[in-house]
């Protein structure tokens, strides 16, 4: 089990697979699992700035596709639980459409909404698209912020909670 670890840690070391951490990591964090994708993102761009753009469209991709997963996971959980029953929709999510999936990068709630958005049988590019564009912005505004904010900056921001 130890050599499993070791080869899982070799394999995703950033400086020498890179985009393709960048993309599992990005794919597993949009599932249901706790995982942050913005270090691995921040991590590469950090040690290879001209990549920043190609960083960011791996990223959003491997983050869209595990929202797919979501979406799909939602329609599976619909056929399998509500067979020939009829299903309450949530208000604002019918309210919202497909549109609610641009919060779809949000800690907490994004992960679940894509579930749900399949559960409710959305229309499925529609929820794909505004998945994407709320993942991008996201990845482009974080990794940008992280780069070209001075770390003077951050540090006096976490003073607070780190003492000096």
């Amino acid at each position: 089990m130890e050599a499993l670890a070791e080869k899982l840690l070799e394999w995703f070391a950033l400086p020498r697979h890179g985009l393709s951490t960048i993309f599992v990591v990005a794919f597993v964090s949009a599932t249901l699992l706790p995982l942050g994708s913005e270090p691995a993102v921040f991590g590469f761009v950090t040690l290879n700035p001209d990549k920043f753009w190609p960083a960011v469209a791996v990223a959003t991709v491997g983050n869209t596709l595990g929202g797919i997963v979501d979406y799909w996971l939602g329609v599976g959980a619909h056929e399998a639980v509500a067979k020939g029953k009829s299903t309450r929709y949530l208000h604002w999510f019918e309210r919202l459409g497909p549109k609610a999936l641009f919060f779809s990068w949000l800690p907490a709630v994004g992960d679940p909404l894509c579930a749900v958005a399949g559960w409710l049988k959305l229309p499925f590019w529609q929820c794909v698209g505004w998945m994407a564009l709320g993942k991008m912005l996201r990845y482009i505004l974080m990794t940008a912020a992280l780069l070209w904010v001075p770390d003077h900056w951050w540090a006096a921001v976490a003073r607070p909670f780190i003492g000096n």
